[in-house]
């Protein structure tokens, strides 16, 4: 249970945008009363946390995201935004080692279901009426695409991405206790220590008795509601059944069977594309920009009216527009570069010359 470590470079904003990217809560999912346990160091509750083992756990989580990102009527795809970077969900997520999972995300009358017993991997969208069947080798490439991110929606899984991210630029404490989905947890802070981030504080609640991350908040550096808050509102930490993993698809329904190729190991190393096709990271941790060049960008449309109004800047770069929200900002250049990340205006003009063109 849990994803493969990403690059530090890519961590904060990768996760704060993706998790912080793809979900929102319908409602708080902790208690108000704190359990009085026994005091605890941060060192401590770290170790802990990174040497937990469950064998499996199954529950609801509840998830919301508000990023202040700006809507864009007109714009064909419902509210534009990936699933945790706005909205609220609610998903039913089972776990069990060493390779199963299931996950069914339900939203407006409509179920996405991504599932795999370890042999087999299916991956469900109701409202298209089709699934896909994924038959897997002993040690398979991860699919490329599922109408679910498994991760997305595993409160544990995301903490620890949070927690491989820490550096000397993280201040770590432990700032009391909750309750979480009928469960006692201790908080775990973790604070950017520059002032160039727009995260103000990213907490992780964790159940005291298992020390696994039952929650996730990310505050922003101002105001008082969360920009992103994960966790389960029920959880069971008994193994599911093996029946739990298995899917039958509904009668109708388009099915497509896929094979997915077997790990072949490490490759040698091939010719790097052209530094358009991926993006760059500049700077580090909390301090994070992505850059991507060659942008084509429709200044007639929405967003052209987004960026007629937004603030222009200018330096030995070019010159280009800043758009601001409570957590990501952007700067899009007239060349066609885009710097975004969970930083400050002047800190994406500060990076803009190290932007490839």
């Amino acid at each position: 249970m849990g994803i493969a470590q990403r690059s530090r470079r890519w961590f904060v904003p990768v996760t704060a945008v993706a998790v912080v990217a793809g979900v929102g809560t319908l409602g708080p999912v902790v208690a108000d009363a704190s359990p009085n346990l026994p005091d605890i160091t941060a060192q401590e509750l770290l170790t802990k946390v990174q040497t937990a083992k469950v064998d499996g756990l199954s529950g609801t989580v509840r998830s919301a995201a508000d990023l202040g990102l700006p809507a864009l009527p007109g714009v064909e795809g419902g509210n534009q935004m990936p699933d945790l970077l706005s909205g609220e969900h609610t998903a039913r997520v089972a776990f069990a080692s060493p390779n199963k999972a299931r996950v069914s995300v339900l939203d407006n009358m409509a179920e996405r279901v991504w599932t795999t017993d370890g042999k087999t991997a299916w991956a469900y969208d109701s409202s298209e009426r089709e699934a896909v069947k994924l038959t897997l080798p002993e040690r398979a490439q991860q699919p490329k695409k599922t109408p679910v991110r498994p991760e997305s929606y595993d409160p544990s899984a995301v903490a620890k991405q949070f927690l491989a991210a820490i550096d000397p630029t993280t201040k770590v404490e432990v700032s009391g206790t909750q309750e979480v989905a009928g469960r006692d947890a201790y908080k775990l802070r973790l604070l950017p220590k520059t002032d160039k981030s727009t995260v103000g504080s990213v907490t992780l609640a964790i159940d005291a008795k298992n020390w696994v991350p039952l929650e996730v908040t990310v505050m922003p550096k101002t105001g008082d509601d969360p920009a992103v808050q994960l966790g389960f509102s029920s959880v069971s930490f008994d193994v599911p059944a093996a029946s739990t993993f298995t899917f039958t698809p509904p009668q109708g329904v388009k099915v497509k069977e896929e094979k997915v190729p077997a790990w072949k190991g490490p490759k040698a190393a091939k010719p790097k594309a052209p530094a358009g096709d991926k993006p760059t990271v500049i700077g580090e941790g909390w301090e994070s920009v992505v850059a991507f060049r060659d942008v084509d960008i429709n200044r007639s449309g929405p967003v052209g009216q987004l960026l007629a109004n937004a603030r222009t800047v200018e330096g030995s770069w070019g010159t280009g527009k800043i758009l601001t929200s409570k957590m990501v900002n952007a700067l899009i250049t007239d060349d066609g570069r885009v710097l975004v990340g969970l930083v400050s205006p002047d800190t994406l003009v500060a990076a803009a010359p190290k932007a490839p063109r």
